[in-house]
């Protein structure tokens, strides 16, 4: 079949997103927004257009509180890989995920992670690709 005939049957719902498949060969570990993580980019910012990221996020063993702040996104959503992380959140929940639990994160909700294990590894997927990042003041009765 000619690339025109495989062009006019595409049933792609975003014209121009790609198939995206990472290895650990393709997807090393690179240094990121915080440098006590490292982080793997799977291909999807790339293969989505911006639409998505997605990213293992793995533990230096030199674990730091982030300090108060909220993703400027629609939406992130993490996936336990190994060990854990605790986080809480502006409503005063204190949440730890562990390996083989999920928790979403709807955008601009205020969160501060404040321990992780040394093995901790995720998945992290957030919507758009872009994800800012805005430093605020931790919610009333809850420290920094």
């Amino acid at each position: 079949m000619s690339d025109a005939a495989t062009r006019e049957k595409s049933t792609l719902v975003n014209p121009g997103t790609e198939l995206a498949h990472a290895t650990p060969d393709t997807a090393p570990l690179v240094q990121g927004r915080r440098d006590f993580l490292k982080y793997r980019d799977l291909g999807v910012t790339k293969a989505s257009q911006g639409r998505m990221r997605a990213q293992i996020t793995v533990a230096t063993g030199k674990m730091q509180k982030t300090g108060w702040h909220y993703h400027v996104c629609d939406s992130q959503l993490v996936y336990g890989l190994k060990g854990w992380v605790d986080l809480e959140f502006e409503d005063g929940r204190k949440v730890r995920v562990k390996a083989g639990e999920s928790l979403f994160i709807p955008g601009g909700l205020k969160h501060n992670e404040v321990a992780m294990s040394e093995d901790f590894e995720i998945l992290e997927v957030s919507v758009p690709a872009d994800m800012g990042t805005k430093v605020c003041e931790p919610p009333p009765g809850m420290e920094g």
